[in-house]
């Protein structure tokens, strides 16, 4: 009594272990029971190669049974054309064992191809099933992956709400201060690229006021020396 509630208890224990790893990664479980399910459709296949085996080994027993049928049927009507019934009696007794075999192994014959036959249909059927339970461990795959995705974007959403009008307007500030600073520095280098900019210009002023002087003086002493050559 005390045995049987102890191993009732470790049983109990040993079905909610399964039953969270099976919780914790379904979809590895799904996996693991279609291949199992896959090797044993393997197993049976192989079996069932063995078993066409025995059914190829009767179907020659029978087909070497006729034979001996109709060899030791066409001896007895010679030997009773020849007159000889003795021989032909013999003979008889011979054929009569034979087609008994015959029988038999006909009877064995058509059981083991019918049970071949639904064993094959079985496999067939299971192979169909196994093909669909694949697809549709794609499938639960893709879904679970895209339903953990989603729940992620909600928590993130949910998240990014919540702080909207605290963390986001921080950052805003943040954002604003850097952009107040780029435009100080760009103001500085304006105001900076003036400087020099008058006397830049009062010098250039001064030479062409030299220029138009220095050649207002040059035309002037041509002149003079034209008129000298006069």
């Amino acid at each position: 009594m005390i045995a049987g509630k102890f191993w009732s208890a470790i049983r109990a224990q040993l079905n909610k272990l399964a039953n969270f790893f099976w919780k914790q990664d379904p979809i590895a479980q799904m996996q693991y029971e279609y291949d199992r399910s896959v090797a044993q459709l393997k197993e049976g296949r192989e079996g069932l190669e063995q078993y066409r085996g025995l059914v190829e080994r009767v179907a020659r027993q029978v087909n070497e049974t006729e034979k001996r049928v109709q060899m030791m049927t066409s001896k007895i009507k010679n030997y009773l054309q020849m007159g000889d019934r003795k021989t032909a009696g013999e003979l008889a007794i011979q054929l009569e064992d034979s087609k008994r075999d015959l029988e038999e192994n006909r009877q064995q014959l058509e059981m083991h191809e019918k049970a071949y036959q639904n064993n094959v249909e079985k496999i067939k059927f299971s192979t169909k099933n196994l093909v669909a339970i694949r697809e549709k461990i794609k499938k639960y795959e893709a879904e679970l992956k895209m339903s953990h995705s989603e729940a992620e974007i909600a928590k993130l959403t949910q998240t990014f709400n919540f702080n909207l009008t605290t963390d986001f307007g921080e950052l805003e500030q943040v954002v604003q201060d850097k952009i107040d600073v780029n435009r100080g520095k760009v103001r500085v280098a304006a105001d900076l690229s003036e400087e020099g900019l008058e006397q830049i210009r009062a010098e250039k002023a001064l030479q062409e006021s030299m220029a138009e002087d220095l050649l207002i003086k040059f035309e002037k002493e041509n002149v003079m020396l034209i008129e000298q050559q006069k």
